[in-house]
């Protein structure tokens, strides 16, 4: 019970109650002194003016009144008279005075606790006003041992009192927090179970009704992650049956590509200029479709291949892209401007470095198609001390706020209708075989622009 939520609320109620009770006590035992002496002050006084009324007592009517008083004797001081009104034999010395009317309230708890501590029957002087303005002071003399004892029964019944009213409020409180706190947060909890045992059925999501704000951040804080979740596992799987129909889809057209090789060969053959120039990127394009399908297949296998080193000449590889693109069909004029120096030359994988820049050209020369307004595409390089840095920039409309947030994420950062969402994905991917990164530069209504930037590490130009 110590070890749970409530079993340790009930604890601390309890202990804080009666400590607050302990507070309480101390003020409270030194007022119960007070009224206890003041009893006896005014009853020695009613005593006393019975001999007002008559000046000649009996000895056993004095030693009866002053029985019940409570005290030894009784001096009253009326008129700047101080007059010994009745008196009995002290069976001791008197070991301490208290003038109550001089006492504050500090004085008065000190006296108190004094009084508790010592178990020693001593007889006291206390000095007080009478009552109603009967006299100037009124003085008795009396034992400590009635006072002291009925100052513990006092105590105890506080503390039996005090440990009841903790007890009572620590269940009510243990009752509340149960129904209020203990059980929503189980709630939680069981939800997290649940989810955890099959985060892929939706069933298990959360849904928020604690009407603690609280806990219902914390709640509506596990729907945003279990929801999420969900999403990526979902996500994964939809990769996973993707890899599985592409790698199928691209066992078959890679036969069918490989055909295909064959006749371009025999195109290569003809007399026709136009046709032996455009043959040799026919072919091209041909081969790197073959090994594109190759490499699906180690993709749908989990297996992407890693990149085969080389001195790529960078200008020639975007001049190859420019004319590929300048080939598509299109009612928009986009130019492609390569802007590669002449004679640069870059260490990375040569099919896979020309995958990713034909990927980042095609999307810009589509986003710039799309608006219908002519536009250009230019591709640009550098070199430092460090690394390659290429440039693909355009003069399209800009990446959308939630292309921009998902850019690199497969599915989601498509910034074109109806795109998947791959293209940069992979490319960031491939990128990051060469240890090196893509980054989105700028974007904006005047365009946007991607930069690679490729290491050079040991063994560059």
């Amino acid at each position: 019970m110590l070890n749970s939520l409530s079993g340790r609320f009930l604890v601390l109620t309890t202990v804080f109650v009666m400590l607050a009770e302990v507070l309480i006590f101390v003020p409270s035992i030194s007022r119960f002194r007070l009224d206890y002496l003041s009893d006896r002050l005014e009853r020695a006084q009613i005593a006393s003016l019975v001999l007002l009324a008559d000046d000649m007592l009996e000895t056993e009517l004095e030693a009866e009144l002053l029985e019940n008083a409570g005290v030894y004797n009784v001096v009253l001081r009326r008129d700047e008279i101080r007059q010994l009104m009745l008196s009995s034999p002290i069976p001791q010395d008197i070991g301490a005075t208290y003038d109550l009317r001089m006492a504050n309230a500090l004085t008065l708890i000190g006296d108190a606790f004094r009084q508790l501590a010592s178990r020693e029957n001593r007889i006291i002087r206390v000095i007080g006003a009478p009552v109603r303005d009967a006299g100037l002071l009124i003085e008795i003399t009396m034992e400590t041992a009635p006072l002291r004892a009925a100052m513990i029964d006092y105590g105890v019944r506080i503390l039996l009192l005090s440990a009841v009213i903790s007890i009572f409020t620590a269940l009510l409180l243990f009752a509340a927090v149960r129904a209020f706190l203990v059980r929503p947060i189980k709630g939680v909890v069981g939800y997290m179970q649940r989810y955890a045992a099959a985060p892929e059925d939706a069933r298990g999501i959360i849904q928020p009704t604690a009407g603690v704000s609280e806990l219902r951040e914390a709640e509506e804080a596990l729907l945003q992650l279990q929801t999420e979740l969900t999403q990526a596992l979902r996500q994964r799987e939809r990769l996973a049956q993707l890899g599985g129909a592409v790698a199928k889809i691209s066992h078959d057209l890679r036969n069918i590509l490989t055909s295909a090789q064959l006749f371009t060969d025999r195109i290569e053959m003809s007399e026709d200029p136009l046709v032996r120039r455009l043959a040799p990127k026919l072919v091209n394009s041909i081969t790197r479709a073959v090994s594109l399908c190759e490499g699906t297949l180690a993709f749908g296998r989990a297996e992407e291949p890693a990149p085969t080193f080389s001195h790529v000449p960078f200008c020639e590889l975007v001049e190859d892209i420019a004319e590929s693109e300048a080939l598509a069909p299109s009612d928009v004029e986009v130019k492609i401007i390569n802007a590669v120096p002449k004679g640069l030359m870059l260490r990375g994988d040569s099919e896979q470095l020309f995958r990713v820049v034909m990927n980042l050209v095609r999307n810009a020369r589509q986003a710039i198609v799309a608006t219908g307004q002519p536009g250009s595409v230019t591709i640009s390089a550098r070199d430092d001390e460090d690394a390659w840095w290429v440039a693909v920039a355009d003069t399209g409309p800009g990446l959308p706020k939630r292309a921009q947030d998902n850019l690199f994420t497969p599915f989601q950062g498509s910034a074109r209708k109806g795109g998947s969402g791959l293209g940069l994905a992979i490319a960031a991917e491939l990128i990051r075989g060469h240890g090196g990164s893509v980054t989105l530069a700028a974007t904006g209504p005047e365009g946007s622009t991607f930069e690679i930037r490729l290491p050079k590490g040991d063994g560059t130009l």
